[in-house]
């Protein structure tokens, strides 16, 4: 089996953290030990603590709060979203309604900890709480808290990560502008928290920065897609690469084709995960060492791969949630010395005050599965060359160990604040790699010949003993990047590439197991699909029609995205290297009946706050009592609303509606954040589409609880609407119902959208 190829299974098999983040998939394997019927696993392992007490990453004297901590549930926590206008509202909605109906509450016996925020996440955004996410499931005195959680989840209002997986984005310290690469994204926590560091400012709808998602596993892909879609962004692209050798990227600036470089990337490689023990138990009775020798390669090269594609001056994490120096230190060192300088660890004890941290380690040991120990390569036999390589140990050199300073590596330990245990580092690159800067001449070969034969001195092929001395010799030398962007630009141009399709990659080689993408096609400028809707909607001259994309080159288009221009930059100038996986917010779908109408288009939710500050016609200003209305009832007439809306609306033609709130800064009891939502105006009534979770997250910060929904009426019961006494007319007019289109919630149901998200395994991304 070949290096990449055993990398790529190792990558979608050491995947430890599947179980971390928000999603309620997360963790289930991990308790049916104990919730089917299963006896118990024993949560001892005599090895694994033979081997921590020898290499001492625990201080004198706590090695047994450290496996008192390891043995219990992990806590539950929360972070809610920061780039959302509704992030404050959330906060004060959990405060002052959920937290406190926590207090003095016991569950089997177990006093409920009111929830905490986490000293170290910046604004009180992130909670950790006592309770298991076991208990927050199946405690009937929780159902509600639950119910929310899942519900805010779903809408992208709030994410259920672990406390120590919000530590790597934070100390990528990103920015709006920045070009972010997430070289191993799923399944997508940390993504979402990218997300929302570029659009740290909501009044601008495209940042200049833009994060690119990679994952080797064609189906966590589609998880990934589910996830990032939750924060509506255009600015987000997943990829499905092997991160060791995802390819270069390259971008026109001013008409020259250059190489992308990134200004972050976070590199969160597949590791044995016995940071994780205390929600993946089964790491209790499957730990060996074995697993961090084998991972070691794959980590290297994968880290090694992304300082190739750090721009000067940018930052990159790279974290592993296991607690082993092999996994850890042995890679940064590893990367550090054959980056001659080019790249340093750096300083950010004061970039999280309140974050309980251990230094770095600097002196280790490699232990094999059977217990036998090595301190250095040269006691290595000949035999053991294939599993224990040189990159392995620690530096020999005292002088070179010390300028490498890896105390400044951060080590997480579980009891230290009741987290999972976790390791990061933070890289600062200074200068090119070293196999970058020289250009030898090498005719004949194409870019990608070159990059891969040149550009991925990690290491021998696995399996293979190789003399050490050639695996750090200056041989490795790269091509420069300018000759990598005239050979790729030469080979585009020989190619015979419709302009603005960016198809799936044609070449066998590139194509991983998973499913054929369709190709993501851009509105031609004299496309007549656009006009009306230019017209109907009086978009705005800087309306940015360029990144308009849709999933087909037949037929009708029935769904159009945009993406941000610097992604449309990135797909037109690397379709023929790249798998997409998805990218772009869907702003239009086509009516059922959008011939009858002035616009065959109608606005889509997910989009809508991209699209609004383009829109200048069809906006219909509400009341908080309007949109109380409009989101309980699905067809409320017009004499149901306030007179305000009633003559906004009664001069519009039937079509597509925006409606807005804008919150009322001298009412402090009304909701203080705008909102802004896709609608119809029908013959005599009005209609919201907006999915069911959103909804409820609408209805919820107005402080209204969610009692039932009566399915056929199409009526969401609420607290006030349960106590009035008179029944809502719900009996909608024929006439009234003709040619308007199908609730949102029956016609998301059917889309791709929802099925990609609900079963990620099985279908294709949106058309």
């Amino acid at each position: 089996m070949g290096r990449r190829s055993r990398g790529r299974r190792l990558q979608q098999q050491q995947r430890p953290e599947d179980a971390e983040d928000g999603a309620e998939g997360g963790g289930k394997r991990g308790e049916a030990g104990w919730e089917g019927g299963y006896p118990e696993i024993v949560k001892e392992n005599k090895l694994f603590e033979h081997y921590y007490q020898e290499l001492k990453i625990v201080p004198e004297g706590e090695w047994g709060q450290f496996m008192d901590a390891l043995r219990e549930p992990l806590p539950a926590t929360l972070r809610i979203t920061g780039y959302k206008s509704h992030a404050k509202e959330i906060l004060h909605c959990l405060k002052n309604k959920y937290f406190k109906e926590l207090e003095d509450l016991e569950v089997d016996g177990q006093k409920v900890e009111v929830p905490q925020p986490l000293s170290w996440y910046p604004e009180e955004l992130a909670w950790h709480t006592n309770l298991s996410r076991k208990i927050l499931r199946k405690s009937p005195q929780l159902e509600k808290f639950h119910q929310f959680l899942v519900s805010e989840t779903e809408s992208g209002n709030i994410s259920r990560q672990e406390a120590v997986s919000m530590i790597p984005p934070l100390l990528l310290n990103v920015r709006p502008h920045h070009k972010i690469l997430d070289m191993c994204a799923a399944p997508g926590s940390k993504t979402t928290q990218l997300i929302e560091m570029l659009h740290a400012d909501m009044n601008v709808p495209f940042p200049e920065g833009f994060v690119i998602a990679n994952d080797v596993d064609n189906k966590r892909c589609y998880l990934l897609v589910h996830q990032a879609k939750r924060l509506s962004s255009p600015c987000i692209m997943v990829v499905n690469h092997d991160a060791s050798s995802i390819p270069r990227l390259q971008i026109d600036v001013d008409g020259r084709k250059e190489i992308l470089f990134y200004d972050r990337i976070l590199c969160d490689v597949p590791c044995s995960g016995d940071g994780t023990m205390r929600k993946n138990i089964d790491v209790w009775k499957k730990w060996t060492t074995l697993n961090s020798l084998q991972l070691h390669g794959l980590q290297l090269r994968i880290a090694t791969r992304g300082a190739e594609q750090l721009a000067e001056g940018g930052r990159m994490v790279y974290s592993t949630c296991s607690l082993n120096p092999i996994e850890d230190e042995a890679v940064i060192a590893s990367l550090l010395e054959k980056s001659e300088g080019a790249l340093e660890l750096a300083d950010v004890s004061d970039e999280l005050p309140g974050l309980k941290w251990m230094p770095g380690i600097t002196q280790w040991k490699v232990m094999t599965k059977d217990g036998q120990w090595f301190t250095d390569w040269d006691t290595v036999p000949h035999s053991r060359h294939t599993q224990i390589r040189p990159t392995m140990f620690p530096p020999k050199d005292p002088e070179k160990l010390q300028a490498m300073h890896l105390e400044r590596c951060l080590r997480i330990l579980p009891h230290h604040q009741n987290t999972g245990g976790f390791f990061v580092a933070v890289l600062v690159k200074k200068s090119s790699m070293p196999w970058n800067k020289r250009q030898p001449k090498l005719q004949g070969k194409s870019a990608e010949t070159r990059e891969s034969t040149q550009l991925s001195p990690a290491g021998p092929a696995e399996g293979k003993p190789a003399d050490p001395s050639k695996l750090e010799s200056p041989s490795f030398t790269g091509t420069g990047d300018t000759e990598i962007a005239h050979a790729a630009e030469d080979l585009e141009n020989n190619g015979n590439k419709k302009d603005g399709v960016c198809g799936p990659p044609p070449s066998k080689k590139m194509k991983l197991f998973g499913f054929k993408e369709d190709p993501f096609v851009f509105i031609p400028e004299d496309d007549p699909l656009f006009p009306p809707i230019e017209k109907f909607y009086a978009l705005a001259p800087s309306f940015p029609r360029m990144n308009l994309l849709t999933r087909t080159t037949e037929g009708k288009k029935r769904q159009l995205y945009m993406v941000s221009k610097e992604l449309r930059n990135v797909l037109l100038n690397n379709s023929e290297k790249m798998k997409v996986i998805n990218t772009g917010i869907k702003v239009w779908c086509r009516n059922n009946s959008g011939e009858e109408f002035d616009c065959a288009f109608r606005l889509a939710q997910e989009g809508i706050y991209t699209l609004y500050p383009f829109i200048n016609s069809r906006i219909i200003t509400v009341s908080m009592e309007d949109v109380k209305i409009l989101l309980t009832q699905e067809n409320p007439f017009f004499r149901k609303l306030s007179s305000e809306t009633y003559s906004q609306a009664k001069d519009l033609a039937k079509g597509s509606i925006v409606l807005k709130y804008e919150p009322d800064s001298a009412n402090p009891d009304a909701l203080q954040c705008p909102i802004v939502l896709c609608g119809w105006r029908g013959k005599a009534s009005i209609r919201t589409f907006v999915p069911k979770n959103e909804r409820l997250h609408y209805l919820r910060m107005m402080g209204l609880e969610v009692l039932g929904e009566k399915k056929k009426e199409g009526v969401i019961l609420t607290n006030e609407s349960a106590a009035s006494t008179g029944q809502p007319e719900n009996e909608v007019p024929e006439e009234q119902r003709a040619g308007e289109p199908n609730s949102p919630d029956a016609e998301e149901a059917n889309s791709p959208d929802v099925t990609a998200a609900c079963d990620p395994a099985g279908v294709q991304p949106p058309r």
